[in-house]
């Protein structure tokens, strides 16, 4: 008999008799011996340089004596199963102790602990024998999870690197005589599956045969769901490639909460025994375990007279006490029965992403996604090569929304790194529990490929495909290789001699595939078994193709009947090949053939689901023509399909009209309205429905108790409704406004109140309902507002108090006033790249004032790198980067929460190092050629054959009378929703697309209406006034990357300072300056090129109306709208203006016929770029325009002293005719560049990086 049978044998004997039990919380009787730092070192470790108290499993070897006790402890109170003292004894994890070298003995020393305990109580006992419990803990690291929000796609550990890890720990513990491996407290199972890995590879070795494996996951909260995301019954599918002989829960959860999750794996597990060590309770607020022995005894004998457990113990905070009350409480009780003659699920393949799928005999037809495969899918090929992954992933999202129940997964591309890009997508899919939550198929012809795939995965996949193609030894190889991994497999119809195309050839691979595979050589469960027997295309006018559908049928039928369990796949487009291009004909084609080959047997298949009609609902003619070609009934059929195509069109899908809703309002009370009203966005009540509140005293004594009552009730649905995505940005303004009017209302009676008490008590209470003061304000020398302002909206409906400070407001008054108002946060923001250092500004005075208090960030030209390089160490207070509206209430919340405090800070504390530290390398990882060799590398044109366009006039002029209408055209309304936090989803993306996007759409729509309605008011009642100055001048460009600007006396006037850029090139490639585009001067010193410039803005007048829309009428949704279309106009009158110089003013393009998605598309000839932005990042540059061209005189537009434009809904820029220029991205500069920009400059080198400090490729002091 093996040692694994013997074992097993053992274990299953005693588990039919009793109930068996398990030790309880290592650490919690550590904790009672009150270690101190010596008992952690013995005489090799006491001069080792990092402290080791909290290392426990170092105790084996310090403190030997002690652990012996503890297990000695344990035995005495009735455990069967002992754990070793190694739920930490990885590399892994003693590398944050330095002490990996230590990691054998720890497991050695820690399983002959264990066994030495276990022997002892077997000699003393022999008819109760007990077994040794070798404990593989989780490690501190995660396989599914980023440790940076801001890389999904980022793993600080490899798969191979954790199984290396076990695979080290596993001989150690092998050696040391545990019975049994336990792999324990699996937040994650993809750790498990490294585990699994590991003990495979393990048993390979002759010289460990193999034993049992326990596995016991970790459910961390009510949800019923992994730290990872994985359902109880995912992680049993994705870990049943263990056949682990026990499996169950540990840790999180008391007995009580633990149960609905216990029964869940006690009724699906094909395991014999189900194993539960719960929490002595839930953690009290000072992180212990309140739960008695008498207890836990009590909850946990509840699963045992439920009959849903073989094997209980404990975990965090149960000590032999409980183990003891345990044993006395279930010593009767009969363990949980386990029939293997009438398994759950019999006959299933098991698949799971987050969520568990059963495929019987008896489901429905697969659908199986096939447009994340760049062979496939144009669009997704492009995006994965443009790194484009947050697109690719919409691609992945739409399949599932559409009904697919699988997604295929190829990146076989030439051009692309096939493991890389694999890992990644896979691993971004992990952090989008909407796609993430069904399996996944690994597509390649590259083996290498698909164990990529399968190393970034925690679910159990489809492999994607193997065949007989090089033999049966590299078949065998690969297929053992995938059972290792845990994961089914497509078997294609392919062999040596090549692919099989007729019925029996087809049958005769499959058949021998299976064979082998279901033998000894592999072992493989029928079920895992998937073949693809080659749906090959019709239609091509090929006589030898007519019947490939049929053979394809034929085949089904043949597998079905011959190779139990075996499932069948297929990719279904390849049926319709010949007809690429009409797309509504082979959607018919692909619902006919699939009705066919479904009755025949095909289980699933790769089709784009959503596209395809039903069978029932084709049209008649069509269906005959479909089944006349895929049954080989006419000889004309292709051609009579061809004919078909041309007259078919597709319906247009029309939007259902929204419901009218019903006035309740006499059915609801007063508190029920105010609810309904902010939820809604309904300001048409409130002072009412308010005024209701107040004058019921019974209720609400004060008016500050309708405030704390009824309305910050109602906007916490709605703050809780924003989290959870359920409501959009426009209708938490449209709330906020709403609770704004509400309050306006009750602060006079406010005031009254605090009047009187004052007279009688001489006293003023201090009031705030509030849940902490926030103190925001766009930075000094910047005066854009509108992301602060929707922060500042989405603070006040979280119950915040924002005293927001408006624009361009000095450090020195941030700090005054929030030292003043006692404030929890200071939110500072910023659009423009100056803006940056007036942060860094910020943090340094206050750390001169000794604050402490957090700083928050945020804006476009903020990232988190820069938050973590420059800003965080010059602020001892915490200082964190907040991507939107919403992220500022989670970090502010978090930070007022004491028991999540610390820890928000110390994850912010890591990242931040993480993100410096890979930062820093990344300098270092920077090539950059001299300047000299970029200028060599120049973009150089043929000037003698180039046509120097004229201008109209030379000089600046003011054009103030455009009318609005006039430029309405030329709106781009997609950075419009982007304001609102409105992104629709592929193809919906775009407008008016995105009236169509299932969860935005009709959102975007109300929004849409709501800016036409006052677009509408500012044409009629001409609200908005126009400006603009335009200019024209003569120029040259010059060897050192200039651009002089002269007059029409050919005498210079000014100079453009260009930016060469400077990071290493593949040979060949040049290197972009906007003086590139610009002719020299000629022989005779003469300048005889031209550039145009212009600044405009509509957006005079809108500060004062803001301020009317925020403090009068309590309006923010006003507010945020008219801001938001004023940035929309000024923008649009940017495109009129370029395209009036293209067409008229300079002429260089005079018959151009573009329509606005031309232009938006920048499908027209010559660039207009804007100082300060990729092409020249120097903000300084604008004031060059504003000398030459006069633009305050003539239009009122300024320069604020960080260069931003006053009013903020401005626009400049230069222009350039030539045809053959073109935008680019500077990227980063090296220190030569800069050195050589500031002589040009006459400015000092500290000037020069402070100004392009987002641009440099090295470290400043």
């Amino acid at each position: 008999m093996t040692r694994y049978n013997e074992i097993k044998n053992a274990i299953l004997n005693a588990s039919k008799e009793r109930i068996l039990f398990i030790d309880g919380a290592m650490g919690t009787m550590i904790q009672r011996h009150h270690l101190t730092e010596d008992d952690f070192r013995n005489e090799s470790l006491k001069d080792h340089p990092k402290p080791l108290k909290g290392n426990n499993d170092l105790l084996s070897l310090t403190r030997p004596d002690i652990i012996l006790e503890i297990h000695r402890e344990y035995l005495e109170a009735g455990s069967d199963f002992i754990e070793t003292n190694t739920f930490s004894g990885t590399t892994i994890a003693q590398d944050d102790y330095a002490c990996c070298h230590l990691v054998y003995d720890i497991n050695y020393y820690g399983a002959q602990l264990a066994r030495k305990a276990v022997d002892e109580y077997n000699l003393k006992t022999p008819t109760r024998r007990r077994f040794v419990c070798g404990a593989l803990g989780p490690t501190n690291k995660t396989l599914s999870i980023s440790p940076s929000v801001e890389k999904p796609e980022f793993r600080n550990i490899t798969y191979q690197e954790l199984a290396n890890a076990y695979l080290e720990q596993a001989k150690a513990l092998y050696d040391g005589g545990v019975d049994i491996f336990l792999i324990e407290t699996i937040f994650d199972t993809a750790n498990a599956k490294a585990c699994i890995f590991a003990l495979k590879t393990l048993f390979e070795d002759s010289k460990y045969p193999e034993i049992p494996i326990f596995i016991s996951g970790t459910i961390v909260d009510l949800s019923g769901r992994t730290l990872s995301g994985q359902t109880g019954e995912g992680f049993l599918i994705s870990t049943m490639h263990a056949s682990p002989l026990a499996i169950g829960l540990n840790c999180a959860l008391g007995a009580e909460e633990m149960k609905p999750f216990i029964e869940a794996i006690s009724r699906n597990t094909h395991s014999e025994l189900v194993i539960c060590y719960p929490n002595a309770g839930l953690p009290n607020a000072l992180g212990g375990y309140d739960e008695t022995p008498e207890m836990m005894a009590k909850s946990v004998s509840r699963l045992a007279k439920d009959g849903l457990v073989n094997i209980i113990g404990g975990c965090c905070g149960t000590t032999p006490d409980h183990i003891k009350a345990l044993n006395d409480s279930c010593k009767n009780i009969k363990p949980r029965f386990f029939d293997k003659n009438n398994v759950p699920h019999p006959n299933t393949l098991f698949l799971t992403g987050l969520e568990a799928s059963y495929i019987t005999k008896n489901s429905n037809f697969i659908n199986i996604g096939e447009r994340c495969n760049v062979s496939g899918s144009k669009r997704f090929c492009n995006l994965i090569k443009k790194n484009n992954y947050e697109e690719a992933l919409n691609v992945a999202r739409l399949q599932v929304e559409n009904g697919a129940q699988i997604i295929d997964i190829n990146v076989d591309d030439g051009l692309l790194d096939g493991k890389f890009c694999m890992s990644k997508f896979l691993c971004l899919i992990a952090s989008e529990p909407e796609i993430a939550k069904v399996p996944l198929c690994i597509d390649s012809s590259d083996f290498d490929v698909i164990l990529a795939g399968l190393e970034a995965s925690q679910g159990k996949c489809i492999v994607n495909s193997i065949s007989l193609k090089e033999g049966e030894e590299s078949f065998i190889k690969k297929a053992k290789l995938i059972k290792k991994y845990g994961a089914a497999v497509v078997v294609m119809a392919f062999d040596e001699i090549g692919q099989a195309a007729e019925t029996d050839r087809k049958f005769e691979i499959c058949k021998r595939s299976y064979d082998i595979l279901v033998s000894d050589k592999v072992g493989m469960d029928p079920n895992d078994i998937i073949f693809d027997p080659n749906i090959l295309t019709i239609g091509t006018g090929m006589e030898e193709h007519s019947k490939y559908a049929i053979y394809f049928i034929e085949v089904c039928k043949l597998i079905k009947k011959n190779l139990p369990g075996a499932r069948i796949s297929g990719g279904v487009s390849n049926i319709s090949f010949s007809f690429r291009g009409m797309e509504a004909l082979r959607e018919a084609m692909h619902s006919s053939f699939l009705y066919h080959a479904i009755n025949a047997g095909l289980d699933m298949g790769i089709v784009n689901a959503g596209n395809l009609p039903l069978y029932s609902e084709i049209d008649k003619d069509l269906l005959k023509l479909c089944e006349d070609l895929i049954f080989d009934r006419d000889p004309n059929a292709t051609e009579k399909m061809l004919a078909m195509a041309q007259k078919m069109t597709k319906k247009d899908n029309t939007n259902e009209s929204e419901e009218n809703l019903k006035n309740l309002r006499l059915q609801k009370t007063a508190e029920e309205r105010l609810t309904d009203a902010l939820v809604k966005g309904v300001d048409m009540y409130v002072v009412e429905d308010t005024e209701e509140c107040r004058l019921d005293k019974q209720k609400y004594p004060r008016p500050l108790n309708v405030i704390e009552g009824p309305l910050m009730n109602g906007m916490s649905i709605v703050g809780e409704l924003f989290g959870a995505g359920k409501m959009f940005l426009p209708q938490v303004i449209k709330s906020a406004r709403v609770m704004k009017k509400a309050v306006a209302h009750l602060i006079p009676f406010m005031n009254a109140e605090r009047e009187q008490r004052i007279k009688e008590l001489g006293i003023s209470e201090d009031d705030n309902p509030y849940n902490g003061t926030f103190v925001i304000a766009t930075v000094k020398g910047d005066v854009h507002d509108i992301g602060k302002n929707i922060v500042a909206v989405v603070l006040g409906c979280n119950n915040f108090k924002v005293i927001d400070l408006g624009v361009m407001t000095p450090s020195e008054k941030i700090i005054k006033t929030a030292i003043e108002e006692k404030a929890d946060f200071i939110g500072a923001s910023g659009l423009i790249t100056p803006s940056l250092d007036e942060m860094v500004h910020l943090a340094k005075e206050m750390q001169k004032h000794n604050l402490k208090i957090p700083l928050l960030v945020g804006g476009a030209t903020t990232s988190k790198t820069h938050t973590a390089v420059k800003i965080d160490h010059k602020y001892d207070g915490p200082v964190v980067h907040c991507l939107d509206a919403s992220r500022s209430v989670v970090v502010a919340s978090s930070l007022l929460d004491e028991k999540v405090r610390e820890e928000f800070l110390e994850d912010l504390k890591d990242d931040y190092d993480m993100i410096r530290e890979e930062y820093y390398e990344s300098l270092n990882e920077r090539r950059f050629m001299t300047l000299k060799e970029a200028r060599e590398r120049k973009v150089d044109f043929d000037w003698n054959n180039h046509t120097s366009y004229v201008p109209t006039f030379l000089g600046s002029k003011s054009f103030n009378d455009i009318q609005l209408e006039t430029i309405i055209p030329y709106i781009d309304w997609k950075p419009f929703f982007d304001v609102w936090q409105l992104r629709g989803k592929y193809p919906n993306r775009a407008y008016p697309k995105i009236f169509n996007d299932p969860d935005v759409g009709n959102e975007a729509k109300k929004v849409f209406n709501d800016a036409q309605d006052m677009l509408k008011d500012i044409v009629d009642n001409k609200i908005l006034p126009v400006r603009a100055v335009i200019g024209f001048y003569k120029c040259a460009s010059n060897d050192s990357d200039d651009i002089i600007l002269y007059n029409e006396n050919n005498e210079k006037i000014n100079t453009l300072h260009g930016l060469r850029q400077q990071c290493d090139k593949e040979y060949g490639q040049k290197c972009y300056c906007i003086s590139d585009f610009v002719r020299p001067l000629s022989n005779d010193g003469i300048a005889d090129d031209y550039i145009g410039m212009f600044a405009c803005s509509v957006g005079f007048g809108v500060n004062e109306l803001c301020y009317k829309y925020e403090k009068i009428e309590y309006d923010d949704y006003k507010s945020i709208m008219l801001k938001a279309i004023a940035d929309r106009l000024s923008e649009a009158l940017a495109e009129y203006l370029h395209k009036l110089v293209r067409t008229d003013l300079w002429g260089y393009s005079k018959n151009e016929a573009l329509n606005t998605d031309d232009l938006i598309s920048i499908k027209y000839q010559g660039i207009r770029p804007a100082p300060g932005y990729p092409v020249q990042p120097d903000h300084q540059e604008k004031v060059t325009l504003w000398e030459v061209m006069g633009i305050e005189e003539k239009s009122g537009i300024k320069l604020t002293e960080s260069l931003a434009m006053e009013p903020a809904s401005s626009v400049s820029a230069l222009m350039f005719a030539n045809p053959h220029s073109t935008y680019f991205n500077l990227g980063k500069l090296n220190k030569d560049q800069i050195e050589d920009y500031a002589s040009r400059k006459g400015q000092s080198i500290d000037d020069v990086e402070r100004w392009l400090a987002p641009n440099l490729g090295y470290e400043t002091n």
